[in-house]
Order: structure tokens, then sequence, then C-alpha cells
């Protein structure tokens, strides 16, 4: 049976502490995650009233460069639409209704 060294001291941190952000690009992803999320949050707004009538819990997914949407009433199908229409470019997802929220806290 192999016999352990105790000289052995388990590594602690991150696996690659050179590539941390700082304070400040921490603080410009934030902001730049509040705008992309308020310019969403615009469309819909606009588009919510309309659509909880016929579509309450479905699924949007939006994307504010154009302001296009996708809406499906499974998640799934919801995520690959707009995989199909928007590829990779970034969007958000929302529930339609009164909050716009997916789930609980």
């Amino acid at each position: 049976m192999t016999q352990l060294s105790s000289n052995y001291t388990p590594r602690r941190g991150r696996v690659f502490p050179e590539h941390q952000l700082s304070a400040a690009e921490k603080a410009q992803h934030k902001a730049e995650d509040e705008v992309f999320y308020q310019r969403c949050r615009v469309i819909f707004n606009r588009i919510q009233p309309e659509l909880i009538k016929d579509h309450y819990d479905w699924f949007i997914v939006i994307e504010p460069e154009s302001g296009d949407y996708v809406i499906a009433p499974d998640e799934a199908v919801a995520r690959q639409k707009a995989r199909e229409q928007f590829g990779d470019t970034m969007r958000l997802m929302m529930r339609i209704n009164e909050m716009g929220t997916c789930g609980k806290i």
C-alpha cells in the first residue's frame, strides 16, 4: 500500500489567479448588463399587455437590437426558436406575466 506524504498542502484560491477582473471592470460589466436589461424591459412593457391575454405564463425571448421577440409555451422551445432566429446574439428570456419573472425566489 502506498503511503501519502505528510508535506502535501492543498492549493487554495482561484484556478487562474492571473485572470481576475478589477473592481472597475466588474462595475463596468454590471452597468452594461443593467443597460441591456433596461432596453429589453422597455420592449417587454410595450408588448406585455397584448400578449398576457392569450399567452399567460408563456416564455418570451427578446433581442433588443432589432426589437424582435419569440414566444413559446415551453422554455426549451423558446430557447431553440430564439437560437434559430437570432443566432448567437445576446438576448433576454422573460415570462409573460405581471412581473416578467421566470421563477420564484
